[in-house]
């Protein structure tokens, strides 16, 4: 039963925590002049309390390890959302394919022309080993 409890409060802990974090960027996100998600700037709130280390791992760990894990059924309520608009995307089918490929690509040719330099960064020359 204290084992329980003690889950128990790991989690309310760690689910207080993002809530936190999460109502921080939103509270932020009203104030901006542009538009930016809530939950990108909680994100970004998180991470930067977690690499200041004013907030532990540990403390957010238990609840991120549940969201993670039953992540495929936070996506259920938008896959079924997303079939009321299937109208809509089948009619604009071309521009998504052509911006998922675009995308991809440029994905793909930044990631390697970075993993290049870093590389070529990190290799020996012939006048080191000499």
């Amino acid at each position: 039963m204290l084992n329980l409890l003690a889950t128990a409060g790991r989690l309310l802990r760690a689910f207080i925590i993002l809530y936190l974090c999460l109502w921080a960027g939103d509270g932020i996100a009203t104030l901006l002049p542009f538009a930016l998600p809530g939950s990108i700037i909680g994100m970004l709130i998180l991470f930067a309390l977690l690499t200041s280390q004013l907030v532990n791992i540990e403390w957010v760990k238990p609840g991120g390890h549940l969201l993670m894990r039953n992540m495929l059924l936070l996506f259920i309520p938008i896959s079924v959302g997303i079939m009321v608009w299937w109208q809509v995307l089948l009619a604009q089918f071309g521009p998504l394919m052509v911006s998922c490929f675009v995308s991809t690509f440029l994905v793909l040719l930044t990631v390697g022309y970075c993993s290049e330099k870093i590389h070529r960064a990190n290799t020996p020359t012939e006048q080191d080993d000499a």
